[in-house]
């Protein structure tokens, strides 16, 4: 792929051939390896080059056409801006997308430097003992039917008509471990795990390894569990997933389109218990995927969301910030619409508490440790939720596997009823979040 600079160059010589005087270009081209696994064999190995660029072009009548493309040499540039030109006198008349405000800004000092990638044999080797490992750890353990290593190296870059030019790279590497039991007579159980860092050296595969482990092991004596009201806790990855079912709260374009929970009028407003406080912040030091400018080029930065319990903030891209009086928040996904996009969430302590709980001496409490069917049983903009999860009865600090339920409720009302917000906090793949403690929660079991 050409430099930015290259690309920057060839633009403005194309644009200003074409009589274009408006135009911001945003790409990305992700280079990766993956591997998985069966049974002390290779699976699937997978090796892929993926570039994506959007071409935004303004006519005199102010009017936007987008095009996307993978070829940014001189040509393929050149054909993009006259596409873009041509489809820019049928776009739309009404808030039309601009040039972010915030496009030249400085933005954060993050480091650019790219991990080395290991050899595709090296991700198998750790893949294949990794699963050996899994399934010599207990008797029950016939399968690790999903399972993945992986390594990403990530460039992108963002530019415009008007002399802004913002670029940058980063690595990671990641692995998922989902293990299945099989006992004569009993349901078959499973447990998974996932880690990420920034190279495959850093990789923590055993904490992967043990932690699958030690949830398929919990899972295996499991009871029927009664229906009816109970105190809950969400696991850090529970409780995100939940939080970004129902995203629209925070996300000013939903707010607009009228498809949210909020409106602009609810900023300031109670709408959880004060023990409970929100961000979005992309810059977080343990954002392994950390992103400093988004699709527009605005930097992104940490974003209150909520503050001891009140409403404090919405995420916004250009147009959502212009039309609410808002400044940008560098949420936005630039496409054939400019959309707005959460990065990764901070959840952590708002208010003191007035009592601690712990699961040590917890008694008749819920631990729900991960949620299914989030696409099938949440019921966004009416804020209602019905979900199968996977998680334990608390009894004395004493764990006991649930064999089937579901949990039901209303979201705002969940965020209302929250009694305690741990101290501790842990990385989850969608951000940083403790374990949420609630009051009163619908549980359904066989």
């Amino acid at each position: 792929m050409p430099t930015i600079n290259n690309i920057a160059t060839d633009a403005q010589e194309k644009a200003a051939r074409l009589g274009i005087k408006k135009f911001d270009i945003y790409g990305s081209t992700v280079d990766e390896n993956s591997v998985q696994v069966d049974r002390g064999a290779p699976k699937q190995v997978k090796a892929s080059n993926r570039s994506s660029v959007i071409v935004r072009v303004w006519n005199e009548d102010q009017t936007m056409g987008v095009t996307s493309t993978t070829d940014v040499d001189p040509s393929g540039l050149e054909l993009a801006l006259k596409t873009a030109y041509e489809a820019s006198f049928f776009g739309v008349k009404e808030n039309v997308p601009d040039f972010s405000p915030e496009a030249s800004a400085p933005i954060a000092d993050k480091s650019d430097e790219k991990a080395p990638q290991a050899p595709v044999s090296e991700l198998l080797e750790s893949l294949l003992e990794a699963e050996k490992e899994l399934l010599s750890a207990h008797p029950a353990i016939k399968g690790v039917p999903y399972n993945g290593l992986a390594q990403r190296d990530i460039d992108r870059f963002y530019l415009n008509s008007d002399g802004a030019i913002r670029n940058e790279a980063r690595s990671y590497a990641s692995i998922y471990l989902y293990s299945k039991t099989e006992e004569e007579g009993r349901k078959p159980r499973s447990g998974g795990a996932f880690r990420i860092s920034r190279s495959l050296e850093q990789l923590d595969i055993n904490g992967c390894l043990k932690e699958t482990v030690e949830k398929t092991i919990s899972h295996l004596n499991y009871e029927k569990v009664k229906s009816g009201k109970y105190r809950v806790v969400f696991s850090p990855e529970a409780f995100l997933s939940l939080l970004g079912a129902f995203s629209n709260l925070f996300n000013a374009q939903n707010i607009l389109d009228k498809q949210s929970l909020s409106t602009p009028e609810s900023l300031g407003t109670k709408i959880a218990s004060p023990l409970l406080s929100v961000c979005d912040d992309a810059l977080h030091p343990d954002n392994v995927a950390a992103e400093t400018f988004d699709g527009e080029g605005t930097p992104t930065r940490r974003v209150s969301l909520i503050t001891d319990g009140v409403l404090t903030g919405f995420l916004h891209n250009s147009g959502t910030a212009k039309r609410l009086n808002a400044q940008p928040t560098g949420h936005a996904n630039i496409g054939a619409k400019v959309s707005v996009g959460s990065h990764f969430y901070h959840v952590f302590p708002g208010a003191a508490a007035s009592q601690e709980y712990s699961l040590a001496n917890a008694e008749n409490v819920i631990l729900i440790d991960d949620l299914q069917a989030l696409h099938a049983g949440v019921k966004a903009l009416q804020g209602s939720f019905s979900l199968p999860f996977d998680g334990w009865l608390v009894e004395n600090g004493k764990l006991t596997s649930i064999e089937s339920a579901t949990v039901a409720g209303d979201f705002l009302e969940l965020l209302q009823s929250i009694l305690f917000v741990e101290k501790e906090p842990e990385l989850t793949p969608g951000g940083v979040c403790p374990r949420v403690w609630v009051d009163g929660l619908s549980i359904t079991g066989e």
